[in-house]
């Protein structure tokens, strides 16, 4: 079998309907449209979401809450994240990027303190909790706000 031999299998493959081309067609004068209306017009049916006039959904649904657009959104990572890291590593927000541990870095990275951290690490990000800081400390580390 040769590249020019290769055919779809029988009945794969469709040829479209070729609209509004003569009664022979099976699709001539009104073109699968139907007889009069709003969609038999060229441009013609309802806007997305629209109801026939009743109130639509995205209407009737009560709306509620404030979004901040000025909002600061922290990308978070607690302290036993840190112990894949070896000794005396600097563990910065590229770092952090490159070795896929956090996909993005948002607004900053803030550092909690869940779990344990048994690595003598210093860690530099936009913010840390209290224990995070005394965690890191405590092992041997620093806590650096960027």
């Amino acid at each position: 079998m040769k590249l020019h031999e290769l055919r779809a299998a029988d009945g794969s493959t469709k040829d479209r309907k070729r609209r509004g081309r003569g009664r022979a067609t099976g699709q001539g004068k009104t073109g699968g449209r139907g007889m009069n209306g709003q969609n038999s017009r060229s441009g013609g049916g309802v806007r997305l979401g629209f109801e026939g006039g009743q109130m639509p959904l995205y209407r009737r649904i009560p709306k509620r809450g404030f979004n901040n657009i000025w909002r600061t959104e922290y990308v978070i990572l607690n302290v036993d994240d840190l112990n894949r890291f070896d000794n005396g590593t600097v563990v910065t927000p590229e770092l952090l990027k490159d070795k896929g541990i956090v996909k993005q870095t948002r607004d900053g990275i803030k550092i909690l303190g869940d779990g344990n951290l048994e690595k003598k690490i210093t860690v530099k990000a936009h913010k840390f909790s209290k224990l995070a800081v005394e965690k890191i400390e405590s092992a041997g580390g620093k806590a650096e706000v960027i």
